[in-house]
């Protein structure tokens, strides 16, 4: 696959996690997120968006509880998401960031840096980054991907 081929994957599972996303009950203290996980040959593995489940489910969280602990197909896979993967929660012992490092995914495909909004510093990306994981963003998906958050005034 060459880099037109890459890009083009990219921006089609984008537009998947922004379909997942609009699916978001609303909520005035939480982002409605949707996520995408692609395995190393291009299959998806798994979807979820926010509070699919649970009020307190984020997208990420979600898509990777479809799957069973360990499962082979997560090492190498690409998690593409709506928003940078929260570094920290409030509701939940594990960031989504934690989660898809113990998940032994390589890759994370963003449309959007989280906002300051409700942590103050968010380091989802510095903290993939760090252990090795490659980030990249889309920020022709950034609008998208803010629609069905609009009610938050970001």
């Amino acid at each position: 696959m060459n880099d037109t081929d890459g890009r083009n994957a990219d921006r089609a599972w984008m537009t998947i996690a922004v379909e997942q996303a609009r699916l978001c009950p609303r909520s005035a203290t939480a982002y409605s997120v949707g996520a995408v996980i692609v395995d190393p040959r291009g299959e998806e593995i798994s979807r979820g968006y926010s509070r699919e489940t649970d009020p307190h489910d984020h997208a990420e969280e979600s898509a990777l509880a479809k799957l069973p602990p360990g499962d082979p197909r997560l090492r190498g896979a690409t998690v593409y998401s709506t928003l940078e993967p929260c570094s920290r929660r409030k509701s939940r012992d594990r960031s989504c960031t934690e989660l898809i490092l113990a998940a032994g995914v390589r890759r994370v495909v963003i449309a959007w840096l989280e906002p300051r909004l409700f942590v103050p510093d968010p380091q989802g990306r510095a903290k993939l980054e760090a252990a090795g994981v490659t980030v990249t963003e889309l920020p022709e998906f950034a609008g998208p991907a803010r629609e069905p958050n609009k009610h938050l005034a970001i």
